[in-house]
């Protein structure tokens, strides 16, 4: 059973995230950006990471005081192509913009640049970050870590975060390059999508502590807070589909996100189990990394989109499978999801329309929504 579905204007969702933010004593400025960050999610079509998230991932976390909403940024460690960042638990999506403009800034001086960063939060989707690059005719690279949910290939036990990788790629189309994606074969925002709509889980995607599949999303949602499931990395459980290599990426990411600046990592990121403690919350110390290559100091940028574009579409004209109509390219789908929700708005569940009007009723914000 799915729930009603209410179409909301990108205007209005957006004014409505701003005022929320702004509710929570996020400066004006600030506030926007992380705005921007969820409501790009939604429009882009990638529906677990933005409105869904507005709630559980920022809105309690800041009542709950285990993340601040005037971010301290402050750069720790310095070079001329590098930068460690102290977020102080701020907001992930402002630390986040902000480590990658200096990315940016160090890049256009110097070819190159790095920012790792340390005690941030979470920072939306990955994507975003990478499209900043790209679109100022530079590449694109992060990655952070998250809270416990993957096993390791032959675990069980839920070690690494989902941990995701993104590129970004300038390109010569109408849209970039750009390749976000979890280290596990599906991420805990794809379950809390099937646990609104009360849909299965495919078999494969959780695994219990025995190693059985966990098909009830809500079930799966519980265990994976309380340790006791796991997701499957990218690839899936064991060898046969190549798990292995999601769950080495994994730690790939969990290391560039904590080594470099002295982060927790693994298990340190899970401090609040009601199993471990007297129901006190801690904050998720999430760290981050960013990386900005100027094209022009290996090749002509227009060169560079030009084979790029000319790669793209040579993948995409390539032969399709029998019954297959369409071969797509990283970035196309959420680019076409673009150009639809931009007329048509973004789909906004039961469930989630029951958040917007509880936040808004808790600060005194003034609006009427149209599925009320």
């Amino acid at each position: 059973m799915e729930e009603k579905v209410a179409w909301l204007d990108l205007a209005l969702l957006t004014r409505f995230v701003v005022d929320v933010f702004l509710g929570l004593g996020v400066p004006q400025e600030e506030a926007k950006i992380c705005a921007d960050v969820v409501v790009a999610a939604d429009e882009l079509g990638i529906e677990s990471h933005g409105i869904a998230r507005l709630k559980s991932f920022y809105y309690d976390r800041i009542k709950a005081g285990i993340q601040f909403p005037v971010t301290n940024f402050e750069i720790i460690r310095e070079g001329p192509t590098t930068a460690v960042v102290d977020g102080h638990l701020g907001m992930g999506q402002v630390i986040a913009a902000k480590s990658m403009e200096l990315a940016m800034a160090k890049a256009r001086r110097c070819g190159m640049g790095m920012v790792a960063v340390r005690n941030s939060s979470h920072y939306g989707i990955a994507g975003y970050y990478v499209a900043m690059a790209a679109k100022a005719g530079m590449i694109g690279i992060t990655g952070t870590n998250a809270r416990p949910s993957i096993a390791p290939t032959f675990g069980v036990e839920n070690m690494l975060g989902t941990n995701p990788l993104a590129f970004g790629l300038p390109t010569d189309e109408e849209f970039p390059f750009i390749l976000d994606g979890a280290t596990s074969v599906t991420q805990r925002g794809k379950i809390e999508l099937y646990a609104r709509e009360r849909k299965a889980l495919p078999a494969g995607w959780v695994m219990d502590n025995q190693g059985n599949d966990v098909t009830d999303p809500l079930r799966a949602l519980e265990d994976l807070e309380r340790g006791r499931a796991a997701l499957a990395p990218l690839g899936g459980k064991g060898e046969e589909g190549a798990g292995y290599k999601g769950y080495g990426y994994a730690a790939v990411v969990e290391i560039l996100s904590t080594a470099l600046q002295g982060g927790v990592f693994l298990k340190g990121l899970q401090k609040n189990l009601p199993e471990k403690g007297k129901g006190q919350k801690e904050p998720y110390r999430l760290g981050h990394f960013f990386m900005a290559i100027d094209i022009s100091a290996f090749t002509d940028p227009e060169d560079f989109r030009r084979r790029t574009g000319e790669l793209l579409r040579a993948l995409r004209n390539s032969q399709k499978a029998p019954g297959k109509q369409r071969i797509y390219t990283p970035g196309e789908k959420e680019y076409l999801a673009q150009l639809e929700r931009r007329e048509k708005g973004v789909p906004v569940g039961a469930s989630v329309q029951r958040e917007m009007m509880a936040m808004r009723d808790e600060l005194g914000l003034n609006y009427r929504f149209p599925f009320e």
